[in-house]
C-alpha cells in the first residue's frame, strides 16, 4: 500500500462513494459535474500511482561509464607510452654519453702518444745538434791535438 493509495481511497475518513453521496445530498447543484470531478480525481491518482510504480532506467549512467572507461583506457595508454618512451630516451642518452666518453678517452690517448713522440723527436734533435756541435777538440786546435796524441803514443 503506497501513500497515494490511502489518499485516494479515503478522504477525511470517508471513501469515494461516501464523498459522492455527501456531495449529492448537499454538495454542488450539478450532480454530473461532481461525478466528473471525482472521476477526474480518481484518474489522476491512478495515473500518479502507475507512474510511481513503473520501473525506471537510467539512460545517462551507461554513457558516462563508457565515456569514463574510454578516458581511463586512453590515459592509461598515454601513461604506458610515456614511460616506455622515457626509458628509451634515457637509454639513448646514456649510450650517447658513453660514446662521447669513449671518444674523449681515445682523443686523450692520441694526444698523449703525440706528445710522447714530439718529446722523443725533440730529444733526438737535441742529441743530433749536440753531437754535431760538440767535438773533442775544436777545429782550430786540431793540429795541436794531433801532436799531443802522438806524444802520448811515443811514451
Amino acid at each position: 500500500m503506497s501513500l497515494m493509495d490511502g489518499w485516494t481511497k479515503k478522504r477525511n475518513g470517508m471513501d469515494e462513494q461516501e464523498a459522492l453521496d455527501k456531495m449529492a445530498a448537499g454538495g454542488p447543484p450539478d450532480q454530473e459535474l461532481s461525478e466528473a470531478l471525482v472521476n477526474f480525481k480518481l484518474s489522476v491518482h491512478a495515473w500518479s500511482n502507475a507512474e510511481l510504480s513503473r520501473p525506471r532506467t537510467i539512460a545517462h549512467g551507461v554513457q558516462r561509464r563508457s565515456w569514463r572507461l574510454a578516458a581511463g583506457v586512453a590515459l592509461g595508454c598515454a601513461l604506458v607510452a610515456g614511460g616506455v618512451s622515457g626509458g628509451i630516451y634515457d637509454r639513448h642518452l646514456r649510450h650517447e654519453a658513453a660514446r662521447i666518453a669513449a671518444d674523449a678517452k681515445v682523443a686523450e690517448q692520441q694526444r698523449l702518444v703525440a706528445a710522447e713522440k714530439a718529446r722523443q723527436d725533440e730529444e733526438d734533435l737535441l742529441a743530433k745538434v749536440d753531437s754535431d756541435v760538440s767535438r773533442e777538440t775544436p777545429s782550430a786546435m786540431e793540429p795541436l791535438a794531433q801532436l799531443m796524441v802522438e806524444d802520448e803514443v811515443q811514451k
